[in-house]
Formats: structure tokens, C-alpha cells, sequence
């Protein structure tokens, strides 16, 4: 070993050479993420419509969908980060889908907008768990007009799972200036 120059074997491995770790400039990491999809569709605005007389549980299930988009939107509305919704059917159990390219935080997040007047069953979440999986995605959102069984929250527990409830979607969507309420209609 003592016959063997480091820089000649590292040349012929097709190695470089960087000077002192102290005169390089820094670099911002980057996260590519695969944007294209067949299943997005070209967004509305709703939240402009929006007002306190607006019950969020008897509003149009599509309507819903890209409200929830809109909102999402705001919240990852940073370093270029983008939402967008898919076609309403045969969309993989995706309604809307999150792009963050955060190197430390980011990734894709899975949203499913569930607006319901009774409980979110565990086979909704289920269902999105295995969505998340399945599209290679850092976290899976389940908002929904409605609230979640003991069952619901049980199996998010410990999984990349967000589960937001009624109560949670109007104080997010009052935190960006849009008053609205939910009323629900139990059958």
C-alpha cells in the first residue's frame, strides 16, 4: 500500500478532486419530484365564492374537492411548491395532490376530500393509507366536512396520516380570512 499513490488510484477510478471543504460554495439540496400525472384536470376557484352563509356540508361534492385544493394550495404556497386536483373519477383515490420541494420536509402529499354529514369510517382511512403507499407519497390528508370514529383515529395513529375533521377545515379556512360554517345533516 505504501507504493500506491492516493491521487493517481483516484484519478483512475474516475474520482474528482474538490479543494478544502471550506471554499466551496454552498448549495441549496434539491428534491425532484415527478409532477406529471394524466389524472390532474385544470382547476375553479371556490373560495372567492365563499361566505358565512355557505354550510360546507350541503355544498356540491365537487366544489368541495377544489375548495379543499384552493386551501392547500395557501398552506404549501412556498418555494414553489403546487397543488392540483384530479379528474373527478377513476383518480386512484386522489383528489388532490401536493407537491412540496422542500429537501427536508417535503415530498408528495395525497389529499381526499370526504364531504359527509355522518362519521368517516376506518375504510376510508384505510383506503387512503393504502393510496399513499401505493402513489410513493410522504403523507396522505383526509379532511372531510364531517368527524372521524375512535376506529379512524386508532388506525392513523403512528401512520403519515393527517385526519381533518370539520371543526379543523373551518378554522384553517378562517385562518386564511374565509368565514364559513358546517351544519350537518345526520340522516
Amino acid at each position: 500500500m505504501a507504493k500506491v499513490s492516493l491521487k493517481d488510484c483516484i484519478q483512475y477510478l474516475k474520482g474528482v478532486f474538490v479543494g478544502e471543504l471550506h471554499q466551496l460554495a454552498p448549495i441549496k439540496p434539491i428534491l425532484e419530484l415527478n409532477k406529471n400525472d394524466k389524472r390532474f384536470v385544470d382547476s375553479k376557484e371556490i373560495l372567492s365564492e365563499i361566505n358565512e352563509g355557505i354550510n360546507l356540508a350541503e355544498m356540491d361534492w365537487e366544489d368541495f374537492e377544489y375548495l379543499v385544493r384552493e386551501l392547500f394550495e395557501k398552506i404549501f404556497s412556498n418555494d414553489g411548491s403546487e397543488v392540483k386536483v384530479t379528474q373527478a373519477s377513476r383518480d386512484g383515490g386522489v383528489d388532490a395532490v401536493a407537491f412540496d420541494n422542500d429537501p427536508i420536509r417535503g415530498g408528495k402529499f395525497i389529499i381526499q376530500a370526504k364531504r359527509y354529514n355522518n362519521v368517516v369510517t376506518v375504510s376510508a382511512v384505510r383506503d387512503l393509507y393504502g393510496t399513499v403507499i401505493n402513489e410513493g407519497a410522504v403523507k396522505g390528508i383526509l379532511v372531510t366536512t364531517s368527524y372521524f370514529g375512535n376506529d379512524s383515529i386508532e388506525f392513523a395513529k403512528n401512520k403519515p396520516l393527517a385526519l381533518i375533521d370539520g371543526s379543523n377545515i373551518v378554522y384553517l379556512l378562517n385562518e386564511y380570512g374565509y368565514k364559513t360554517h358546517i351544519k350537518l345533516n345526520k340522516k
